[in-house]
């Protein structure tokens, strides 16, 4: 059996009777840079969200970037951060000459609370959890010690548009969120796209001042700015799939609660969903020993699967100007020998479900 870890194609088929008719009327617009369309995303978002502003760009790594800046995160200044992310959380920081200083995570990836006091210095402007595959990071444990430091906090939701912690959206929880769209994304576009989200009026002002060149009209700059605009075509594209976003979820969610109920808990490890959790599983992440065995094994049932990620940011040929080494955060290091990303896309059926989980399960009990 083919079990995809991705399927946009099939996505497609699904929604092509509806989009082919939404992307005609885009086309035939003319109106390719901002818009309409644009502004009824950023106002939709919004609204999900519980934000007072949602500012749309062209990607998640922008989101970031862009919303470093408006906060006021300038040279020299540190920003704390997990080291287990995708490269750009930590880029985000390094390209505004900010230094991201690294704490450990616990078992559920995300990032421990009661190592961050420790990390904190007279340099300190921001924190940034980090919600890793869709579960949002403990915000009541990092906002209290963000209030009480007088610091930022910036939420890098790039994998968790959807999620909650008490009840509450992921970007709706720090100072600003910032989400990707990409195609591999919950949300996605057919391309790269992102957006921010706040209750701060300034900040709102200043990415959108920063996204367009810092024109205030065709002729004046106010400010030395960047080209960070989402196209209209991908904000039609994610109006479209904003409003179906809860059966994306919803599938995702029985997918992984399935896997959870078939995968055997004496081999695999899966952080359990807390009561103050809704997790939209941007991505389904194990924890197995045996690894690499248990990958090509898959790979040769023809399941397909990912890692997220294998190199920790720190040990990265990148990171080595951090001055970090190996065994400075055991536990992100040991998780990245580890975790394996199974399939959860919206398009599985319950019988691949099975046939992987039936699949993980030989395996493992083959080589207890």
């Amino acid at each position: 059996m083919k079990v995809p870890y991705v399927n946009l194609a099939a996505q497609w088929v699904k929604e092509r009777e509806d989009l082919l008719p939404i992307l005609d009327q885009a086309l035939a617009s003319g109106a390719y840079v901002g818009g309409e369309s644009v502004e009824r995303f950023e106002a939709a978002v919004a609204a999900y969200c519980g934000t007072k502003h949602a500012v749309a760009l062209n990607s998640g790594t922008d989101a970031l970037v862009c919303a470093l800046h408006a906060l006021g995160i300038r040279p020299g200044d540190e920003v704390i951060t997990p080291p287990n992310s995708f490269i750009a959380s930590t880029a985000a920081i390094v390209h505004l000459g900010a230094v991201p200083v690294f704490v450990d995570v616990l078992a559920d990836q995300n990032i421990d609370p009661s190592l961050i006091e420790a990390a904190i210095t007279p340099k300190t402007r921001g924190i940034m959890p980090v919600h890793l595959t869709g579960r949002v990071a403990n915000m009541d444990a990092v906002n209290d010690i963000a209030r009480t430091k007088k610091l930022f906090v910036i939420e890098d939701a790039a994998q968790s548009f959807g999620s909650k912690w008490q009840n509450k959206l992921s970007g709706a929880l720090g100072d600003v969120g910032c989400f990707s769209a990409h195609p591999l994304k919950n949300l996605n576009a057919c391309g790269d796209s992102g957006f921010v989200t706040t209750d701060d009026e300034q900040v709102a002002e200043k990415i959108l001042l920063m996204r367009n060149h810092g024109l205030i009209d065709r002729n004046n700059v106010e400010v030395f700015g960047m080209v960070s605009r989402m196209d209209a075509l991908q904000a039609a594209i994610l109006n479209f799939r904003l409003a179906h976003l809860h059966e994306t979820i919803e599938a995702r969610r029985r997918n992984a609660n399935l896997y959870q109920r078939l995968l055997d808990p004496e081999f695999v490890y899966f952080p359990p969903e807390k009561d103050e959790e809704f997790n939209t599983y941007h991505t389904f992440v194990i924890q197995v020993d045996h690894r690499e065995e248990l990958r090509a094994s898959l790979a040769s049932c023809g399941v397909e699967t990912a890692i997220h990620y294998p190199i920790p940011i720190h040990l990265q040929a990148a990171g080595r100007r951090l001055g970090h080494q190996e065994g400075d955060f055991p536990v992100t290091e040991l998780q990245a020998t580890r975790i394996l990303t199974l399939p959860i896309n919206q398009s599985l059926s319950e019988e691949q479900i099975h046939f992987v989980a039936g699949k993980v399960n030989n395996f493992m009990r083959g080589n207890a």
